[in-house]
């Protein structure tokens, strides 16, 4: 399926480069007294901020669709709504098949073992936990391996939702109580009695030099916000100044003379579309038009730079080369980036403050390219079917794929204390650490055939290597402590030591 970002970044690209808006490229606005139903209040609020101060970067849109405190798509409780699960948007693999928490949870055991079976300050961090599901099987398989359960000193689940928070508590915790926190809210775990912290950031988990972080991210770098940006042939026309959110600045000359030498990049940005446009206006792939009205948003590639396009495809020689390739796109995530450099420095130290002893780990389980910049994968979902990105915003779930490369380049860059192993796909990873035995030995227990069948279907599913299968499609990395080369995790090519 062809990408939005693509068909509307081309249709825009060559009057762009001419320095002109035309057709659907241009940024339209409408008279404030002109009367538009807006799909959802998020949208009319979206639109009412373009319309002050200009198109804003996909990331930003991004943000607001998923985030925002006015029906963000997951912070709203509106009509009980629960984006996972069949009767929700989507579903993942924690709800697909228990064995996957399970797995999970061995995978932080064994990892607890090779680094020495450390009896204190041990923490599980789960960054953008969803239901729980995946923290509870961790949990109740980890209580079986009592010397690791005993060193663990607390449970952090980072949430932004109050709603996925209160799912989360009433799966962990039960009817235990939930008080707040000078960090955010806690309860006691129905396992162990642990205590289960939550906390609307990483950077509220306790990060001394006695602690060892085993920190999970399933299916959470995919809905962090990405740029996206287009390289254009040279201008014929220095531009002087810039447009900032706090008005307009004056590039600096050597800024100005470079663009008159060589190619540029160019941010897409998004705009209101005019009221009564059509899905053929605004060029929407053929497979998103069936069931939808046209998207109240389009993507438009900006008339000249912006701060974004100036600054973050010059980070990494990855981005560099592509910039002479004319019409090159790239999405780049810089939350991401500084996700993993915070993974990397809890686990290893910096340069800044060095950890005397690396330990802990983190494991990144999420979907996208192995080794290359992704393009055009910005998608929208809702009730499991594929919608356009652009419409209704806070409805729809937004995600774009994962650049594992650059999650790697990041963790490394940030802390010297740590190493890198995969990416590596989920089938793989799955079948290394025992899924097939560990479906055997449920579907032994179960008498019914119907009973079998589904754990049987589950975790064939999630080792499906074929087309665009979960095996395939969903990679898993890891950060660990730097080695020297020493060993290997479990799943990416090693076994269980210590």
């Amino acid at each position: 399926m062809r990408s939005i970002i693509s068909i509307q970044a081309r249709a825009c690209v060559h009057s762009t480069v001419r320095g002109k808006y035309r057709g659907s490229c241009a940024v339209l606005r409408w008279s404030s007294t002109e009367a538009r139903q807006w799909s959802t209040p998020l949208a009319k609020q979206l639109s009412e901020a373009i319309t002050a101060t200009g198109p804003i970067p996909l990331a930003a849109f991004m943000r607001m669709c998923l985030t925002s405190d006015l029906g963000g798509y997951y912070m709203s409780k509106k009509d009980g709504r629960d984006p996972f699960g069949q009767k929700g948007d989507f579903i993942t693999s924690p709800e697909i098949s228990q064995i996957f928490g399970e797995l999970i949870g061995i995978w932080f055991v064994a990892e607890w073992m090779a680094q020495g079976r450390k009896s204190k300050g041990v923490e599980l961090v789960e960054i953008g936990p969803g239901r729980g599901t995946l923290m509870d099987d961790m949990l109740r398989t980890i209580r079986n391996f009592k010397p690791m359960a005993s060193s663990i000193e607390a449970v952090y689940m980072v949430e932004a939702s109050p709603s996925l928070r209160e799912a989360q508590k009433q799966l962990l915790c039960g009817d235990a109580p939930m008080t707040e926190t000078s960090v955010g809210h806690q309860s006691i775990s129905k396992y162990a009695n642990l205590p289960i912290i939550w906390t609307e950031n990483i950077r509220f988990v306790p990060s001394d030099q006695d602690k060892s972080p085993f920190i999970v991210a399933h299916e959470f770098f995919d809905a962090l916000p990405i740029h996206a940006f287009q390289s254009i042939s040279p201008s014929d026309s220095a531009q002087e100044t810039i447009q900032t959110p706090t008005g307009e600045h004056k590039l600096t000359p050597e800024t100005a003379k470079r663009q008159l030498k060589s190619p540029q990049w160019r941010e897409m940005v998004v705009s209101p579309t005019p009221p009564g446009a059509t899905h053929a206006d605004l060029h929407t792939p053929k497979p998103l038009q069936s069931s939808i009205a046209p998207p109240e948003f389009q993507l438009t590639l900006s008339k000249s730079a912006t701060p974004h396009s100036l600054y973050l495809p010059e980070i990494s020689p990855r981005y560099r080369a592509l910039k002479f390739l004319p019409d090159s796109l790239i999405e780049i995530s810089p939350e991401s980036h500084a996700y993993a450099q915070e993974f990397a420095r809890r686990i290893g130290g910096s340069k800044e403050a060095p950890k005397k002893e690396p330990s802990g780990a983190a494991i990144i389980l999420d979907y996208g390219p192995s080794d290359t910049i992704p393009t055009n994968s910005l998608r929208g979902i809702r009730e499991h079917k594929r919608v356009s990105p652009l419409y209704s915003p806070g409805l729809v779930d937004l995600s774009a794929d994962v650049d594992f490369t650059a999650l790697a380049e990041a963790a490394l860059g940030a802390s010297p204390g740590v190493e890198v192993h995969g990416p590596v796909e989920q089938g793989q990873f799955l079948l290394s650490m025992g899924i097939k035995e560990r479906a055997e030995m449920l579907m032994m227990g179960l008498k019914e055939e119907e009973k079998r069948k589904g754990v049987e279907g589950a975790w064939k599913r999630l080792v499906d290597r074929g087309g665009s299968g979960m095996g395939k499609v969903y990679k898993a990395m890891a950060i660990l402590p730097e080695s020297g080369g020493r060993r290997r995790p479990v799943g990416f090519g090693g076994d269980v030591e210590g």
